[in-house]
């Protein structure tokens, strides 16, 4: 896009909150707009849903592991192709299973829910409780080191951790927090009271990271990226 940052007035937060976990139904994972629809990784998904309205199991399996294996997509399109995959019955490699393709943290303030999402790609995104919306797309050394230093805080402690089991939950609620986890095994996550959690000794330092990078991205914001 042409600037490095978006500042929208009111968005549809829930809406947007979906789409940062990258684990929707398949036939739910579509582009905004139609031009993207004809370019990859989309027309692999595409081809993947129809083939599982056909009943073709391998074909769908074939068009999924061409999108999860790539190195050149953007890390929500393979951590969607993977979360396809596992409802399909294949499982991520041992040795890229747990590792930490993006971080949602979600911070249930009194005045609403701030959600800030960052990914390996180094794209983010912050979504404020009073409406408004930053959208992270570009590249800078300043931002990108932040989001590094966040993914290597919620790397650190996967060994210590295991994948949840089940739907993706609600929001936490009020004067609470979450640590989304995202991986090619699925999602982890850890949650607490804002103040336990930033004290914990495995979600004190991720939760730090996120503040360090939510500062980071209003600052650019305000100055035009």
């Amino acid at each position: 896009m042409s600037n490095t940052f978006k500042s929208q007035a009111q968005p549809n937060l829930s809406a947007i909150r979906e789409f940062l976990f990258a684990d929707l139904p398949l036939a739910e994972w579509k582009p905004r707009d139609g031009i993207a629809a004809k370019v990859e990784p989309w027309t692999s998904f595409e081809r993947a849903n129809e083939a599982l309205t056909e009943g073709n199991r391998e074909e769908a399996v074939e068009a999924l592991e061409g999108v999860a294996r790539s190195i050149e997509f953007e890390s929500r399109q393979i951590l969607q192709a993977w979360h396809a995959l596992r409802e399909l019955g294949v499982q991520p490699p041992a040795e890229i299973a747990k590792q930490v393709y993006g971080v949602v943290l979600e911070v249930h303030l009194n005045e609403g829910l701030d959600i800030l999402a960052a990914y390996g790609d180094h794209s983010a995104r912050y979504l404020n409780y009073s409406g408004k919306l930053i959208v992270w797309e570009g590249a800078n050394a300043v931002v990108d080191s932040y989001i590094d230093e966040l993914l290597r805080a919620s790397q650190g402690i996967m060994e210590q951790i295991g994948p949840w089991e089940g739907d993706r939950p609600a929001p936490p609620p009020k004067n609470s927090a979450r640590i989304n986890i995202l991986t090619p095994l699925g999602l982890h996550f850890g949650e607490g009271e804002l103040n336990t959690l930033s004290t914990d000794q495995m979600g004190g330092p991720i939760i730090g990271a996120g503040a360090r990078l939510m500062g980071q991205l209003i600052r650019s914001a305000q100055e035009g990226g």
